[in-house]
């Protein structure tokens, strides 16, 4: 054997980690290659045989960069273009992110190589122990340090037949039956005869429930359906909060809603107005809103809210027509809408020069917009990607609303990830969501995930479509609720 063949034989399992996250990429959106994910995952897998405790730290890491470096690559974007950072410097440090987020998987292999012991059946390793280590540092990635629930391996799923057991377990319980395909997938391979046919007989069984779920209605239709619209402007981030273009802005969001003035709802996206609601109450919105109820309409619009007394302001989404309502946000963004320890780093706030980065959180109880007559579950950007979270909402809400601002990752994976996050949490909960995006993708999903309308990106326009208010609460929702 040449000493290439030997080099190449002994960093295989290397190479194959690495190879089997960056494939896991193609599962998700845009490419929504579903059944790619366990086949990715039975790579990973594979490369934990045999593996020390160190070792399988390595694999799992290299797994992460895989999976991060190419997934999420697409934070440089904001850090470079409205970040105010060197492009090189803007390269550091979401290379420095990528390879923290990395430490999660490192910590799954690290930790099934540990607990595996060699006494233990074939089956325990691809089975038991991966699956569930897996999505317990997945849980966790959810939730330490603010959370970063991206690319979490039950979203690759959503077009597949496995979706059907979102409304049952949600992203983490198909993230489960995800990994736990890759470890049949493994074994019949790597089984003898009898069991292989057990492996493949499993996973068929598997797809067979899940095509089988997706017939049963978890939810139900309450009252009448009603036209809804997301209108989406489309205005580049570099202009965003420049005094220069308010009125600008303003012009094509007022422009964009007589266009769809005969629709019961109306929907613009996250701080679609820059300016504070006590600043443009009374020349803007008071008109605006009695315009609205002599169309029959309810407008639900992103804008900042400044509390004069204490000089704190939010990130806000308000409801005006018939009735008013605000819901401001809980769940921010750290670096994008506060500084963590900002005491120690008041200078890298200046250095950044990120407009609006110092909001605070929001003290709504729970994420309900009363919208009109209806209820409304409501999320504000990232806040739509921790479905606990979405799920307060239930039972009360009869739709979904997320408005976002994606413009901050330019033409990238990003946008077409968030959509399919915010399709999960439709699926999840069993109803109808609108989503309206500054520059895309903003779309009107029914309860099943599925895209009944959209605006592409970078797109000046709306989304029409007929929305059924929905009541009742999936298996998901009850759990949600019980933990809650």
């Amino acid at each position: 054997m040449s000493l290439f063949s030997q080099q190449l034989k002994r960093f295989f399992p290397e190479a194959l980690a690495l190879t089997s996250g960056m494939l896991l990429v193609l599962g998700f959106a845009p490419f929504n290659w579903f059944w790619l994910a366990p086949l990715a995952f039975a790579g990973f897998n594979q490369s934990l045989m045999n593996a020390s405790p160190r070792a399988g730290f390595l694999r799992g890491w290299l797994f992460g960069i895989g999976l991060f470096g190419i997934g999420v690559f697409w934070i440089r974007i904001s850090l470079n273009q409205f970040g105010n950072l060197d492009a090189w410097l803007a390269y550091l440090f979401t290379a420095l992110f990528i390879a923290l987020m990395a430490l999660y998987s490192g910590a799954v292999g690290w930790l099934a190589r540990r607990l595996f012991q060699i006494n233990q059946p074939n089956w325990f390793m691809p089975l038991v122990l991966l699956p569930l280590t897996y999505v317990l540092f997945e849980w966790i990635r959810g939730w330490l340090f603010t959370g970063f629930p991206w690319l979490n391996l039950g979203y690759t799923q959503l077009d597949g037949p496995f979706a059907g057991y979102a409304p049952i377990g949600g992203v983490y319980g198909v993230s489960l039956l995800t990994a736990f395909t890759g470890g049949l997938l493994w074994s019949a391979l790597h089984w003898r005869e009898r069991q292989r046919w057990i492996a493949a007989s499993s996973i068929a069984a598997l797809l067979l429930g899940g095509f089988g779920l997706q017939q049963i209605e978890w939810t139900q239709a309450v009252g009448a359906p009603f036209r809804a619209s997301v209108v989406q402007a489309n205005i580049p981030q570099e202009l965003k909060w420049t005094p220069e273009a308010e009125e600008q802005i303003v012009q094509a969001y007022l422009e964009l809603t007589r266009n769809h003035f005969g629709n019961a709802l109306i929907v613009w996206p996250e701080t679609a107005l820059p300016a504070f609601l006590h600043d443009i109450r009374a020349p803007l919105l008071t008109p605006l809103a009695a315009r609205a109820q002599s169309e029959g309409a309810e407008i639900v619009l992103g804008l900042p809210v400044l509390n004069t007394e204490t000089g704190r302001y939010y990130n806000g989404l308000l409801s005006i027509g018939s009735r008013e309502d605000l819901y401001t946000k809980r769940h921010l963004v750290p670096f994008g809408e506060f500084m963590p320890l900002q005491n120690w780093l008041t200078s890298l706030i200046d250095w950044f020069e990120i407009p609006m980065a110092n909001f605070s959180r929001g003290d709504s109880a729970r994420p309900l917009l009363n919208v009109g007559a209806w209820q409304a579950g409501v999320s504000i950007c990232y806040e739509d990607a921790f479905s606990n979270e979405v799920a307060q909402a239930l039972p009360e809400a009869q739709f979904l609303i997320n408005v976002s601002n994606d413009a901050w990752f330019g033409d990238s994976f990003a946008p077409h990830q968030h959509l399919q996050i915010a399709r999960f949490r439709a699926l999840e909960t069993g109803r109808f969501l609108l989503r309206a995006t500054n520059t895309g993708i903003s779309a009107v999903i029914d309860e099943r995930g599925r895209i009944i309308a959209s605006v592409p990106t970078f797109v000046r326009g709306g989304a029409t479509a007929l929305v059924q208010p929905r009541q009742g609460a999936t298996p998901f929702v009850r759990v949600m609720q019980w933990l809650n």
